[in-house]
């Protein structure tokens, strides 16, 4: 099976490399500068307690316009914001018997990649990771615990072209669920995140820091409440156990746990509001929620500002 990994930033560049370690046959799409930076020193990963490179096979997106060749398996982990010139870069190399496998945050994307390549081509996916770039282009993991993927067909039958995506996938040191109901997954996996950035973002601190004040856990909680409320409303309230695991998350004392929007504020990138939070609001069906609404004013703010620079 041929796998084509669109970027070797931190979540794909991950995966990817996993891939290509265990014998996979791995081809990522990337810019001309990360190429140059690639053939340079590898695709370098350094976990808390080890550290491999692998020698990436590279495709630019204009040698894949002027020779078209298709792929089985496209992996998709891009911003939000960087998705529709990705399916430009990539489209050559979408057949009609090809899979695309995204591990966006959110949901929106779905719809965007089934309108380009119809609904048969997509999947439903997520993954849990916590990763970034350095500045020489590593790939840091940023927790021992989580590494997995979870992935699934959008109608929820097991088909045999996703038993051959498991198959492959499989046995290649990182964790694989196929997922019964991958859109129950997705959901629950937007709720959390709309939460933690909400919290991290809005109130500017980590969930320690947050917790440590005085109504920060309040506050904390009733964020968590607004994102549960609007899932709920669209028919996937998260399940009793998993919410408890939540709340005990987003409210430990000494947490440094932050979300990836605001590790890329703190730095001054782009954020993925509208995806993530703007979709989700979209979506509130009456639900009144203030503090979401708030953070995501506030964010987009900071979004609009960047765009005037």
């Amino acid at each position: 099976m041929r796998i084509l990994v669109i970027g070797a930033g931190a979540v794909g560049g991950y995966f990817g490399a996993r891939l290509a370690r265990a014998g996979r046959d791995v081809t990522f799409l990337v810019r001309q500068r990360r190429a140059e930076q690639l053939r340079r020193t590898g695709l370098h990963v350094i976990e808390p307690e080890t550290e491999f490179t692998v020698q990436p096979k590279l495709l630019l997106a204009a040698e894949l316009h002027a020779n078209p060749q298709t792929f089985d398996l496209i992996l998709l982990s891009t911003k939000a914001y960087q998705l529709e010139a990705a399916i430009e870069d990539f489209a050559p190399a979408v057949g009609p018997e090809t899979a695309i496998l995204p591990l966006l945050n959110g949901m929106s994307h779905l719809d965007t990649l089934a309108a380009r390549f119809g609904r048969h081509a997509v999947l439903g996916g997520s993954t849990r990771i916590s990763a970034d770039l350095d500045p020489e282009g590593r790939v840091i993991d940023m927790d021992k615990l989580l590494h997995d993927i979870h992935f699934g067909e959008l109608d929820a039958k097991v088909t045999p072209r996703i038993q051959a995506i498991d198959a492959i996938l499989r046995d290649c040191e990182f964790d694989l669920f196929l997922e019964p109901d991958i859109t129950a997954f997705m959901w629950n996996k937007w709720t959390v995140l709309s939460a933690l950035a909400s919290i991290t973002c809005l109130l500017r601190g980590s969930i320690g820091a947050v917790e440590a004040c005085r109504y920060g856990k309040q506050t904390e909680l009733a964020i968590l409440a607004e994102s549960v409320a609007i899932a709920t409303a669209n028919g996937y309230p998260p399940p009793a156990p998993f919410l408890a695991a939540v709340e005990t998350r987003l409210t430990l004392p000494g947490s440094d746990l932050t979300a990836s929007m605001h590790r890329d504020m703190m730095r001054g990138a782009p954020v993925e509001v509208e995806h993530i939070l703007g979709d989700l609001l979209s979506r509130a069906k009456n639900i009144d929620a203030p503090l979401l609404r708030a953070a995501y004013v506030q964010l987009s703010v900071y979004n609009n500002a960047k765009d005037r620079q």
